[in-house]
């Protein structure tokens, strides 16, 4: 039978600012399972804790900073709503090895007079996206367990400071690899993405165009253009304890052949993000549900 869902929130692989990392540390936060078997499991879970997560200011920037942000767990089972690993979500269209779903994302602001590259120029505002997501399963183990899945997601991106202003159009498509218990380590789950980030000018121009109105010496004009916007890769490794939730990441970003690389803004090509994030168990409710997630 053909299913589909629409899947709302936070992407493991949010994501084409460097900020997005810390979006994805709490992402990674929102829960693994790791039997694929039904078996009856609380119909909530909620936990709460810290994640420490480093990142560049922006997807080319040379600027690092370092964050303790506050690092939810929640699991919710119900029939027709669904919060896991996997993001919010309520089924629309059922498949087993098709996913049809709407994709969400969220970026923080960063503030131009802290980036050495930006002095003087606008602030970049928080920025929200959304759109639809095909997701492929490309193969499963005998078990059920280990899968590989092709992730095709298309989101418009809008700025949510003052006036919401549209910022064009973000496609990542992805390889999506999770393996469980991973050389042996029982209980843990080790999820693999890879895969190239494209934009249409407008995405670029938010963050890579130079006016002659900011123009100085080490800053001419430039105006980006749509299209490759270099390639992402991401390995997380998470366990769920009785009483707490431990994960980390990492992330490699490579811009070259971006279609945006000869932009001023862009003084690093190649650079890395990285979190850990530890969530102590608060409650599950006394209901129970059959489950095989």
């Amino acid at each position: 039978m053909i299913s589909k869902r629409v899947r709302l929130g936070l992407q493991r692989m949010l994501p084409r600012m460097e900020c997005r990392s810390l979006w994805i540390a709490s992402g990674l936060v929102l829960g693994v399972q790791v039997a694929w078997s039904e078996e009856e499991k609380p119909l909530w879970e909620l936990g709460l804790g810290m994640a420490v997560v480093s990142f560049p200011a922006y997807r080319g920037s040379d600027q690092s900073s370092t964050m303790l942000l506050p690092a939810p767990y929640f699991i919710y089972r119900g029939k027709f709503f669904k919060a896991d690993r996997h993001g919010v979500r309520g089924p629309l269209f059922e498949s087993e090895l098709v996913d049809l779903s709407i994709s969400v994302g969220l970026s923080p602001p960063a503030a131009s007079n802290d980036i050495v590259a930006r002095q003087g120029m606008p602030d970049l505002d928080a920025n929200f996206e959304i759109g639809p997501q095909l997701d492929v399963t490309l193969w499963k183990s005998a078990e059920k367990a280990d899968q590989l899945r092709l992730l095709l997601p298309l989101r418009a991106a809008f700025t949510l400071t003052g006036q919401p202003q549209s910022i064009g159009w973000v496609f990542h498509p992805k390889f999506n690899l999770d393996i469980y218990d991973p050389g042996g380590l029982t209980g843990w789950t080790l999820g693999l993405q890879s895969g190239p980030l494209f934009g249409d000018r407008r995405q670029h121009a938010y963050f890579y165009d130079v006016t002659p109105a900011y123009v100085n010496s080490d800053r001419p004009v430039y105006e980006a253009s749509g299209g490759y916007a270099g390639m992402q890769f991401l390995m997380a490794l998470t366990k769920r304890y009785p009483k707490y939730w431990i994960g980390a990441f990492a992330r490699y970003d490579n811009l070259q052949g971006a279609s945006f690389g000869a932009s001023p803004l862009v003084l690093s090509q190649k650079y890395f993000a990285s979190g850990f994030a530890l969530s102590w168990m608060l409650g599950e409710s006394s209901s129970r549900v059959m489950t095989n997630d």
